[in-house]
């Protein structure tokens, strides 16, 4: 792959990152939505997680991971990161004005905002992303008068990346985080999966909800925003785009891992060990 300039090349392929393996289910949806483009993906394992960090840090290494894939002739970038979402973007579209960035809680917040008709929205994330507000502030620039909920569900991390996505133990959890914003007297009606982890919790969460809740996938509907974005009048179609999957440590926790957010096995001796 060949560098060129910020906006890349048309056939240049779109650069995912985030802080992990969560950011796989942006991939899996980006997989899905756009299947014969290119993609590298870029999980800064050493470093994780970007949610206990400060924004500084946050805002550094963000800018780290862009510059590692514009190396490598990436035409899109996508933060698949909740955190780095909140705390980056503005940074990275001031560092690289004529590259498309796009991040998770945007397209999150827009997709919410047009999902819920009483527009009492609910928010679960990770301590970091409820505690920036960053979907609240999304949400409220798009309908000020809407109602924000929101709810750190940290643990939903932990039990997505030991593959505890459904049955009695994710259900637990989700039941002890879910039922008191949506047990109180005027409930939401729409729930935001603010974390990259959630979307594999889809299960046990869709579990512990009333049927007429409306549930935002941030993966799918960045996915969506992406593919709205591009510019993919010169793409060929037909063939099946490749993947290059980058981590700054540990390749084998990452393939294990990973492989259940992407929903693919994935092997260790695919996965590109870079020093940022």
């Amino acid at each position: 792959m060949t560098t060129g300039a910020l906006t890349g090349p048309l056939d240049g392929p779109i650069g995912v990152f985030d802080s992990g393996v969560g950011g796989l289910t942006v991939l899996r949806a980006l997989r899905a939505q756009l299947p014969d483009e290119n993609f590298i993906y870029l999980g800064d394992t050493a470093r994780l997680p970007y949610g206990t960090k400060s924004a500084q840090s946050v805002v550094r290494y963000s800018l780290q991971c862009a510059a590692a894939l514009l190396e490598r002739g990436i035409r899109c970038l996508v933060v698949a990161c909740n955190t780095a979402s909140a705390s980056s973007i503005d940074a990275l579209r001031l560092q690289h004005p004529g590259l498309p960035v796009i991040g998770v809680v945007e397209p999150g917040a827009e997709a919410a905002v047009a999902a819920s008709v009483s527009q009492h929205i609910a928010v679960i994330a990770t301590e970091g992303t409820i505690a920036g507000g960053a979907y609240e502030a999304a949400i409220h620039r798009l309908n000020a008068a809407a109602r924000v909920t929101s709810r750190a569900c940290s643990l939903f991390v932990a039990l997505a990346e030991e593959g505890w996505t459904s049955g009695p133990i994710a259900e637990a959890a989700a039941r002890r985080y879910l039922e008191p914003v949506f047990s109180m007297a005027d409930p939401p009606d729409t729930l935001v999966l603010g974390c990259t982890h959630f979307p594999a919790l889809h299960p046990a969460i869709a579990a512990v909800l009333q049927p007429q809740v409306r549930v935002v996938d941030s993966a799918a509907t960045t996915a969506a925003a992406v593919a709205r974005r591009l510019d993919r009048s010169e793409r060929p179609s037909g063939a099946r785009g490749s993947v290059i999957l980058l981590a700054t440590d540990g390749a084998a926790r990452f393939a294990r891992v990973g492989s259940a957010f992407l929903g693919e096995a994935l092997r260790a001796d695919t996965v590109e060990i870079v020093d940022l």
